[in-house]
């Protein structure tokens, strides 16, 4: 990869062009070779061109019609958070056991095209004792892998964060991609309420570029995240005002790190009030605000952000009815996973019925990324909220 030096001398990246809109965005070789030019010479940088063609081949299986992506990334304490909920201790054998239960759900692969995982079930077997990631691609589902080591206090900030884990990144992305990891997850936040900063916005914006250009480089497929967090009063206008700004930031960063943009997957919040607005937006809105932010960024798959499944689902629906240019797709953690976790409640007897309801969650979003979703028969467990104030994975 090519020195920050280098990159800051291209003339090609002046800041101002990259928040004009999509029009400039597009404007790279589609060999994903970045020409760089001063006075004395002319230098090459070629970007995960030993995995070009695999990065596109990757990301539009992600991006096929009718599947979304599940995530099931939750650290080993998020994992046991959940378990709690429903009794159980939080053991390497209940997780073992929850993680079979959605790997191996029959059928899944009709309406799943990827699956985010910790790196502990990357290296795990199901109960089973098969391979979590061999059973995924039985499937036809991309197995993916988070690779941060989480949030930590952005020192000068205003009481914001920053993500870990660059450090050594190379090294295990290689070592991911050698046990069937074909994509990555890199979370880092920013928050309304705190600002957001400057200094908190390009801290984001520059780590998802670093992580995403050695993913590339790695043969993953890097999912962009910076993820707008639900807490706070503020009203829609005020997302839409923080989230055209952070992915102006992010689009700036990865064209200097030469990330190929044919191979990534960028992962927006879907623009709401904030958690504690006393304001609410119907799907419509929601679905008129987030394809407002998209005209201007391009992105082709969403968070529910803590959601109730159905909100989720009917808010990704409404995007699809309007017309728009993109795979507007689906990436979801509890709005896949909720009821289905109080379905198992831990006992080997219910693993039929938690995962029928986990396939009748991910069916209903399969059909919301068609626009064919209606809503009909949907149970009141659907429409409980997820939201947690200052949510940790």
């Amino acid at each position: 990869m090519a020195s920050t030096s280098l990159l800051k001398a291209s003339p090609v990246l002046d800041k101002s062009e990259w928040v004009k809109g999509q029009s400039v965005l597009f404007r790279q070789p589609s060999s994903a070779a970045v020409v760089l030019r001063n006075r004395a010479t002319s230098i090459t940088v070629r970007a995960a061109s030993s995995y070009a063609d695999e990065l596109v081949k990757t990301a539009k299986t992600i991006a096929s019609p009718g599947r979304g992506i599940l995530a099931m990334d939750e650290s080993n304490a998020t994992c046991g958070k959940r378990l709690d909920s429903i009794g159980l201790e939080n053991t390497e054998a209940n997780r073992q056991a929850y993680r079979t239960l959605l790997v191996s759900a029959p059928g899944l692969g009709q309406y799943i095209s990827g699956a985010i995982l910790f790196e502990e079930t990357l290296y795990q077997s199901t109960t089973e004792g098969k391979k979590m990631v061999d059973v995924l691609v039985e499937q036809n589902i991309v197995p993916g892998i988070k690779v941060d080591k989480g949030l930590v206090p952005l020192v000068g900030s205003n009481n914001e964060s920053w993500c870990q884990g660059l450090d050594g990144l190379s090294s295990r992305t290689a070592a991911y991609y050698q046990h069937g990891a074909r994509f990555a997850k890199w979370r880092t936040v920013v928050s309304i309420p705190n600002g957001p900063s400057a200094l908190a916005v390009k801290e984001a914006a520059w780590g998802l570029a670093r992580y995403a250009a050695i993913s590339q480089d790695s043969g993953l497929v890097p999912i962009v995240e910076p993820e707008i967090l639900l807490d706070g009063e503020h009203d829609i206008d005020r997302t839409y005002e923080v989230a055209e700004k952070v992915w102006a930031e992010v689009f700036f960063y990865l064209a200097q790190n030469n990330v190929m943009f044919e191979g990534i997957l960028l992962k927006p919040s879907m623009v709401t009030p904030g958690a504690e607005s006393k304001d609410r937006a119907t799907p419509e809105q929601v679905a008129s605000y987030t394809l407002k932010l998209l005209r201007n960024r391009i992105p082709p798959a969403f968070l529910s952000g803590g959601q109730s499944e159905l909100e989720a689902t009917l808010n990704l629906n409404a995007m699809n009815q309007a017309p728009n240019p993109w795979h507007v797709s689906f990436s979801y953690a509890r709005a896949l996973q909720n009821t289905c976790l109080k379905t198992w409640g831990g006992r080997a007897e219910n693993v039929n019925a938690a995962q029928t309801t986990l396939l009748t969650r991910a069916k209903a979003n399969s059909l919301a990324q068609l626009g064919k979703y209606t809503g009909e028969g949907e149970s009141e467990e659907a429409k409980e909220g997820m939201f947690v104030k200052g949510y940790t994975y």
